[in-house]
C-alpha cells in the first residue's frame, strides 16, 4: 500500500512526514511529530503531553 503524505502548506515544496518516539515508560508513541522534508522550510508539528507545538526546532537525541 502507497503512502501519500501532505504537503507542506508553509512552502508548497516538501511534504510533511510522520515522526514517532517511545514514551517514558516504552510505549510506542506514533505519530510523535510531523516535519517537512525541505531543509530550507524548517516546519515541524510537535506533540508534548498533550499540548501541540509549531515550529520548535527538531534534533537527535543524545541517548
Amino acid at each position: 500500500m502507497e503512502k501519500i503524505y501532505p504537503v507542506c502548506q508553509k512552502c508548497n515544496t516538501g511534504v510533511l512526514v510522520p515522526l514517532s518516539d517511545y514514551g517514558r515508560d516504552g510505549a510506542a508513541i506514533i505519530f510523535k511529530a510531523w516535519v517537512c522534508t525541505n531543509p530550507q522550510c524548517g516546519f515541524s508539528l510537535r506533540i508534548d503531553n498533550g499540548e501541540v507545538s509549531l515550529g520548535k526546532a527538531l534534533g537527535h537525541s543524545q541517548k
